[in-house]
């Protein structure tokens, strides 16, 4: 367990989580371990918004102290996790990366703090957040190498769980925030579906859209933390009742059969990378007759723009106070975003409604013939510079449709840095998908 949490001595999350409920290993212990990394790396990677190290401790002992009186521990007992800087904590910052935010300390905790605190998570701290989790770069760095990003906006998460600073983290995506950075910065980044996990306390960009995501090193630890934050609140009115999806459970058994994959070249494709056409051929071969080609129906080609009218639009409303009063000290990208969705048509913005429908009707067809939709996270590995946050097309698509996605840390780019395999499984599935990259997981690695 020392140095660093990615180490190949490592336990994988779920061991993990086992060790500290047996009290093989104690909660200050692993916090303790996590302390040292992040003091270690943080000034080099800059994932964290806020961290005070003695409020880590502070839970840790408590922890500990619950456990060793026999009382049951929750399923998250002594995990450190991370939220990215949109997600409320009551009396600790939350300034969603926002100087007109700076200083905002919240009064109560989102919805799904409220779930981590009752599982026995240890609350790390606040990852950073991308600007208003839009494209304006936070302060983070990738972790692999700190010249090039780690996308967004869930930058911190996707880079505190890549560099070992933390087991596990929360973020949350609109467009490409949990599956991009998962990819750029190698770890397992999983969008569920859409409506899975209530926003409660998490800044609203888009109601349509907004989708609480999580980060991992493997498949089955995002299940592990999913499986607590997956629900339904009444506050929330895009969250449905429906019984619990054990997650975890379905993730970890063994697929009735080997699992068949589809193949897709989504829009963008002919811009990507030369490595993401190579590795994607050669993992294409090594699955043989798992896996099968298949084109996108046309529709999918104005995709992209319809995503982008409806984020817009709902953008300018959500955001409107920013607009009114600290457009002078937003990002140009925030700006520009925000004068878009203010000159959007209210014909456009309803008409772009309806493509989700649209969409997935025209995916049932495929979704009959396989496991999984497979095509690549990004365009290609984390671009060099600061200055943006890469290109999220070939993950909008899946947000708009609101099927669930999970990015795996399988394939290397010529330059050394990671390159992620997305899966895509249909609207509601996310223990079959989840049960799928286990599977492709535990075959790349033999």
């Amino acid at each position: 367990m020392e140095g660093s949490l990615p180490a190949s001595q490592t336990p994988d999350t779920v061991d993990l989580r086992d060790r500290l409920a047996s009290g093989a290993l104690s909660a200050v212990d692993l916090v303790e371990i996590c302390i040292a990394r992040i003091e270690a790396r943080e000034p080099e990677v800059q994932a964290w918004a806020w961290f005070d190290p003695e409020f880590a401790r502070h839970q840790a002992r408590g922890l500990d102290a619950h456990r060793k009186s026999g009382r049951p521990v929750g399923p998250l007992h002594g995990l450190p996790i991370g939220l990215k800087d949109i997600i409320d904590t009551a009396k600790i910052p939350t300034e969603n990366g926002c100087p007109v935010d700076a200083g905002r300390v919240p009064t109560a905790d989102a919805w799904v703090v409220e779930r981590l605190r009752q599982a026995g998570a240890v609350i790390m701290g606040k990852t950073t957040s991308t600007e208003l989790a839009y494209l304006h770069p936070s302060k983070t760095r990738n972790p692999h190498d700190t010249g090039h990003t780690p996308g967004g906006s869930s930058a911190g998460s996707a880079a505190a769980v890549a560099d070992g600073m933390i087991p596990l983290a929360v973020g949350t995506q609109t467009g490409g925030s949990v599956i991009r950075p998962a990819s750029y910065c190698g770890v397992t980044g999983f969008k569920p579906s859409f409506g899975a996990i209530p926003r409660r306390g998490i800044l609203m960009q888009s109601h349509t859209l907004d989708t609480v995501g999580v980060f991992a090193r493997d498949p089955l630890g995002t299940a592990l933390i999913a499986d607590v934050l997956f629900g339904h609140d009444p506050a929330d009115l895009q969250t449905s009742l429906t019984p619990a999806p054990h997650l975890l459970e379905t993730g970890r058994s063994e697929p009735p059969l080997k699992p068949v994959f589809a193949f897709v070249r989504p829009p963008g494709w002919d811009d990507a990378h030369p490595d993401v056409h190579a590795a994607f051929g050669e993992l294409v071969e090594a699955l043989g007759d798992q896996v099968f080609e298949v084109d996108l129906p046309s529709l999918f080609d104005s995709a992209a723009e319809q995503r982008m009218i409806v984020n817009f639009a709902e953008m300018s409303r959500y955001y409107y106070r920013y607009f009114r009063d600290g457009l002078d000290r937003l990002g140009p990208e925030t700006v520009k975003a925000l004068e878009t969705g203010n000159a959007i048509p209210a014909r456009d913005y309803l008409a772009a409604l309806d493509w989700q429908k649209l969409l997935n009707a025209a995916l049932e067809e495929i979704f009959e013939r396989c496991d999984a939709i497979l095509c690549p996270s990004a365009t290609g590995p984390a671009p060099e510079g600061l200055g943006s946050t890469g290109n999220p097309i070939f993950n909008g698509v899946w947000t708009l449709c609101g099927t669930p996605a999970i990015s795996l840390p399988l394939l290397t780019a010529s330059n050394g840095l990671p390159l992620g395999v997305q899966l895509v499984g249909s609207p509601g599935n996310d223990g079959r998908l989840l049960r799928t990259a286990n599977w492709l997981n535990t075959w790349a690695d033999q």
